[in-house]
């Protein structure tokens, strides 16, 4: 043999045991490949654990896997239908998914989403929400990381939140603002008496009239106009121009009147108004592009793609505001996070006090890992919760922070949570009507 017949031989050699390494591998062997010698794991039960440790109604999904003590927790709490969600969970989600491959989150969303033919249902949302959130966490865990760092790591140092600040009167409302500032908070969301003003309307005809409950508030439009508009022009007056401003409409006025509202708002630069319209009015949002500049959020009542992706893509809105746990959970907020992306609109995800801690480090972690990230409502935890669920999310000078943990880095002690059962009141959403009794829509 010469020698180039000895270096072709070579080449051949070299190029089959490069074609060997580059054969695709099959079952067992390409997953140890692909997972670095982890062992596949299966999914052995899937539970809701219910509690209420802040009195507020919790629901938390929490995934069991073949490798015993290795678990994963999601956020499924639907304040006004928490045993409808645990119902669910525990006798349609468990058994579809016990037995499924914990690394295959998408696979197992998309045929979960299906399984029940009909979707978009906030209950099954709110359920699959759990499942989906509980199985990053597992992947987090198994991969040794914080959940953002597997959706590319670290955007911020920290994330910005916004807090709620409000009062019967112009007074009260600017003390709390002031004393929000104090706590190096940036952003501040205000309010009137709560949402609608309530106490600002004098006349609740229904009520002399004997109609609906005694305990049905009252709301009437004008009032809660004007006294938006007051509220906004002392605080500017009082707190001065550099505190960032929010306000939430809560949908509970006329298309046309939310319209007028925000036009006039706007010499005040509110960094947002919230859900002008009910989702049923999102047609009214080109008209109200028309006639003004104010930042819209939008999205809190959202569950199908159908109500976000138009008004994301038609640039309508500048802050999507949906809950996580109502669209689907993780999974489905950083598609909306990437599509929002392209159209320059920016997140500021639903965080209220009935979402679990598990919930509220989930927004964190999106926040952490999105470039358009624009705020995140903010979250105080008695006691109770942080014992029942250790590893909370900590606020500081108005940031939220995450304890970098594997996964989302909240775990739970379901012997204390069971000390907490759910409040007897069955939480549904309490009615407001205005002064002749008409049903006002949240």
């Amino acid at each position: 043999m010469d020698r180039r017949d000895m270096m072709k031989g070579f080449g051949l050699g070299a190029a089959a045991g490069m074609l060997g390494l580059l054969r695709p591998a099959r079952g067992e062997e390409a997953y140890s490949k692909a997972t670095k010698g982890l062992p596949p794991l299966k999914i052995t039960k899937v539970k809701a654990v219910l509690t209420a440790p802040a009195g507020i109604r919790l629901c938390v999904v929490k995934v069991e896997t073949s490798e015993p003590g290795l678990y994963g927790l999601g956020c499924a709490t639907f304040n006004q239908r928490p045993l409808t969600v645990a119902a669910a969970v525990n006798e349609y989600l468990d058994p579809f998914a016990r037995g499924r491959d914990v690394d295959c989150i998408e696979d197992m969303w998309q045929n979960a989403y299906t399984s029940s033919y009909w979707r978009n249902g906030p209950v099954l949302n709110n359920g699959l929400s759990g499942l989906d959130q509980a199985l990053w966490d597992i992947k987090g865990k198994r991969a040794g990381m914080p959940v953002y760092q597997l959706l590319g790591g670290k955007c911020r140092f920290a994330v910005d939140c916004y807090t709620h600040c409000g009062g019967n009167d112009l007074k009260q409302i600017e003390e709390s603002v002031k004393r929000a500032m104090e706590r190096g908070f940036r952003h501040i969301r205000i309010q009137r008496g709560g949402y609608g003003s309530p106490q600002l309307s004098k006349r609740a005809d229904f009520k002399d009239a004997g109609f609906g409950l005694s305990s049905d508030s009252n709301m009437a439009v004008r009032p809660y106009v004007r006294g938006a508009i007051e509220m906004f022009e002392h605080i500017r007056s009082t707190c001065g121009d550099e505190v960032e401003l929010l306000h939430d409409i809560h949908e509970r006025i006329p298309p046309i009147e939310a319209i007028n509202l925000c036009k006039q708002l706007e010499k005040y630069r509110p960094f947002f108004v919230e859900d002008p319209f009910a989702p049923e009015d999102n047609g009214y949002f080109k008209l109200l592009r028309q006639q003004t500049c104010v930042p819209i959020a939008m999205g809190e009542l959202f569950n199908s793609p159908h109500e976000w992706v138009g008004l994301i893509s038609e640039r309508l809105i500048d802050f999507i505001r949906v809950h996580i746990s109502q669209v689907g959970g993780l999974s489905v907020a950083r598609k909306i996070a990437a599509l929002g992306e392209w159209f320059n609109v920016r997140s500021a995800w639903h965080g209220p006090g009935d979402v679990s801690p598990v919930g509220h480090a989930v927004n964190a972690h999106v926040d952490l890992a999105i470039w358009n990230f624009g705020i995140q409502e903010s979250v105080s935890f008695n006691d109770r919760t942080r014992e029942v669920f250790p590893g909370c999310p900590t606020m500081e000078n108005g940031y939220m922070h995450v304890n970098e943990a594997p996964g989302f880095g909240v775990g739970i002690n379901e012997e204390l949570a069971a000390k907490f059962p759910l409040p007897e009141d069955p939480g549904y959403w309490r009615p407001v009507r205005r002064p002749d009794g008409t049903a006002v829509r949240p």
